[in-house]
């Protein structure tokens, strides 16, 4: 019996904060700081059951360089317990969550307010001379309409006008859109302020999307690929473009960075698990040390 996978997993369960936090982390992946916020106990006390559910299998521990983040992924353990937990621990738990989640997008939000007229200047640094927009126009067919997702003050999306009929810019911040409201070229293209988990798009609305640099700046980049799926056409196309896994902290500290990179298997496993077909990657090297993944994905016809 004591090899039993599951006698771990029921005795981690047996215990009230425990569920608490189970309750909380099947719905969102939060690191410590964020939980004890949540819950409002000690961070000794909270790290102490984390250590129980990781080691029970109940939980997972996504390190990003400083930072770890906990999280579940899907057993036919955790989909038996989750409804069975959904009342386990006060309302306030969720309502606590759900502020902490919001106070993470108005951080952000306010982070590229503020930092909007030195972005061109910002993106240099790490960029250096490649030539982004033409990797990402290479790619693309002549369509009807693209949307950049993540549009930041318009440079993308300008260059993308010579590759459809109609633009569509999405971005979360007012004064990165204002930028790009300035620019003559983009005097024609639809400008719309919203995040990038619920995107102001209809259904297949896009024939083309591109999400370049943004998501490593989301609480879950999953949800927006599966919200990018909802806006492109089916037979369309998405690009992603953004930084394979690395270490450099500075990227947090700088320019706001919420995850330090992706591993490619991990972004190709998202495409799929959104619905597209991943359609390949191309590596480039840039400054700092990065490198960047170009990731090629199509939504199917059907």
């Amino acid at each position: 019996m004591s090899g039993c996978p599951c006698l771990a997993a029921f005795k981690a369960l047996a215990d009230e904060t425990r569920l608490r936090l189970m309750r909380l982390l099947t719905r969102h992946e939060l690191n410590v700081g964020e939980i004890v916020a949540v819950l409002g106990m000690g961070q000794s006390r909270i790290s102490r059951h984390l250590r129980i559910l990781v080691e029970s299998g109940l939980l997972t521990a996504r390190r990003d360089g400083l930072w770890v983040f906990y999280g579940t992924q899907p057993s036919a353990l955790l989909e038996a317990v989750t409804p069975l937990i959904a009342d386990c621990g006060p309302k306030e738990d969720l309502q606590r969550a759900s502020e902490v989640l919001e106070a993470r997008k108005r951080e952000t939000r306010s982070f590229f307010n503020a930092i909007a007229p030195d972005w061109r200047a910002m993106r240099r640094e790490v960029l250096g001379d490649l030539d982004l927009e033409g990797l990402i126009l290479k790619r693309l067919p002549l369509c009807g309409v693209i949307a950049d997702l993540g549009c930041g003050p318009g440079e993308l999306l300008a260059a993308l006008s010579a590759k459809c009929r109609r633009l569509i810019g999405v971005d979360a911040s007012p004064a990165m859109l204002e930028l790009a409201r300035r620019a003559p070229e983009l005097e024609a293209a639809s400008l719309r302020v919203g995040e990038l988990e619920h995107l102001p798009l209809a259904d297949a609305e896009a024939d083309i999307a591109v999400l370049s640099l943004t998501l490593h700046h989301l609480s879950d980049p999953a949800r927006a690929l599966r919200e990018a799926r909802r806006v492109v056409a089916p037979g369309g196309r998405l690009i992603v473009v953004d930084y394979l896994k690395h270490d450099a902290e500075l990227m947090r500290q700088r320019y706001g960075d919420r995850w330090l990179g992706f591993d490619p298997a991990e972004v190709r496993s998202w495409l799929e698990q959104a619905g597209f077909a991943a359609n390949g990657m191309e590596r480039h090297s840039i400054k700092l040390g990065l490198e960047l993944g170009i990731f090629d994905a199509l939504r199917p016809e059907k």
